[in-house]
């Protein structure tokens, strides 16, 4: 049996693409023990990507200088990206932001909110600065394949992972195929 090796990662988002990956529940165990080998991931100790890595999956949008630095380091050390939900598929409502200038929508969301008292941006060199626009993932990288959906559906993700250690192409169709 063939190991994979699996990373992912996520970017401006929610989280949710990877609650959805989670609630493939038990299905996760039938993965790994087809040869599934998950390495690096957001809710790991480890959560960079060895060099090599087979499969990465990358879900929220490209928003900062740090978050296109790891889309890069994915890019760069995985053999199949994955843009795994809507926000990587298409940049989702995180694009929104891109119609306010960065200075103005800091302001409001650090200082001047009705609820802030006191507030400041925060800044420092674990804070990545803002792009001039927040992008889909394949905006800065190039993707080999697609999962769309807020939040895909965890039998869309498990299709996904089943073909590819199977050693077939992915194709999502019907159901398993969401633009929400």
């Amino acid at each position: 049996m063939k190991k994979i090796t699996l990373a992912s990662e996520w970017l401006e988002g929610c989280a949710g693409c990877h609650m959805s990956l989670l609630d493939m529940d038990e299905r996760i165990v039938e993965l790994v023990q087809m040869g599934l080998v998950i390495t690096a991931t957001p809710i790991t100790d480890l959560k960079v990507p060895a060099p090599g890595t087979d499969l990465g999956i990358i879900e929220g949008a490209v928003a900062t200088d740090h978050h296109k630095e790891v889309a890069e380091l994915f890019r760069e050390r995985c053999k199949v990206l994955v843009a795994l939900g809507d926000c990587a598929v298409f940049g989702g409502i995180n694009t929104m932001r891109n119609y306010i200038p960065i200075e103005e929508l800091l302001k409001r969301g650090y200082e001047t909110t009705e609820s802030t008292v006191g507030g400041k941006i925060p800044q420092g060199p674990g804070i990545g600065k803002h792009l001039k626009k927040c992008m889909a993932l394949n905006e800065v990288v190039k993707v080999d394949f697609y999962i769309p959906g807020c939040p895909p559906p965890a039998d869309a993700i498990y299709k996904v992972l089943k073909d590819i250690l199977e050693g077939k192409t992915p194709e999502l169709k019907e159901e398993l195929l969401r633009y929400d």
